[in-house]
């Protein structure tokens, strides 16, 4: 291995010091924690590593070690800890709830739901310990919520005079991309339909009932934590069936990006309350608890 090791004294020091165990993450993982962490700091620490063990946030990082490895009881501690944390970030990038979606769709990137050769491919091994992880997070929402505006933008009308320049340009639209947004439709409403009860249940509760993750915990009998992963599970299960039904379609890779696209500037391609027979929400039932 390339990278700096540390001695056993210090790791198991510095597991104490992290309250690790608390997370059951072991000492060869939180060892290696430690040497990515170390690795990857600028040559200066590296020179000092004693000093820049000592400066990391160790908690936080013996945290982000669990949660990375799906232990149960530090994604609910995190979900109930950060989830403020990040829906008050993305109020302040975005006041009026615009940015919050952004910061829901974290959550399955942090989990880790793919594997790569047998391995969690977590976000939060892109956490080193160098700051909070409360400022990480914020960091990492912040990248993303600018990476969607730019990405939004792309899509936005040039102004005129931009446009004058290229107007002689031939069109690469395909003229019968109106169809895409109804063969997307049509796609998202049979992978839905594909879905088990309990997976639409909870589906049609937190996006069509916009009932909160803890309402739909109580509903379902279900933890908040336990929600939102299973959430994440769905997205990404519809994702890849409406992915795999538009190739099925004869449409190209480039035509299936076109499609999403469309699709997400017709919300109503994407009306979750019909396609999930959603109940009238109960207006008893508030969103901020």
């Amino acid at each position: 291995m390339s990278q700096p090791r540390i001695d056993a004294r210090t790791v198991e020091r510095l597991h104490r010091q992290a309250g690790a165990e608390r997370w059951d993450v072991s000492h060869a993982a939180f060892a290696e924690a430690l040497d990515t962490s170390l690795a990857r700091a600028p040559g200066s620490r590296q020179r000092k590593p004693e000093r820049y063990l000592a400066s990391l946030h160790l908690e936080d990082l013996a945290l982000s070690c669990a949660c990375a490895a799906g232990h149960e009881r530090a994604w609910e501690h995190f979900i109930h800890d950060y989830r403020p944390v990040l829906y008050r970030a993305a109020d302040a990038l975005a006041p009026g709830g615009a940015a919050r979606d952004v910061a829901d769709g974290l959550y399955a990137e942090l989990y880790g739901l793919t594997e790569r050769d047998g391995e969690r491919r977590s976000l939060f091994r892109y956490f080193h310990g160098r700051s909070s992880l409360g400022t990480w997070l914020r960091a990492v929402l912040a990248q993303r919520y600018v990476d969607r505006v730019r990405a939004n933008r792309k899509l936005d009308p040039l102004p005129e005079d931009e446009a004058s320049i290229i107007s002689s340009a031939p069109l690469a639209l395909d003229p019968d991309e109106s169809e895409y947004v109804a063969l997307v439709q049509a796609a998202l409403a049979a992978a839905i339909a594909r879905l088990e009860p309990r997976e639409r249940l909870r589906l049609a509760s937190y996006y069509a009932q916009e009932l909160t993750l803890a309402q739909t915990g109580r509903l379902l009998g279900e933890h908040e934590a336990t929600v939102s992963r299973q959430l994440a599970r769905t997205r990404l299960a519809i994702r890849e069936s409406v992915e795999d039904e538009l190739a099925g379609a004869g449409l190209t890779p480039e035509q299936v990006d076109r499609c999403f696209e469309l699709a997400s500037e017709d919300a109503g391609a994407m009306d979750l309350s019909q396609m999930v027979g959603a109940a009238r929400k109960d207006p008893e039932l508030d969103r901020s608890t």
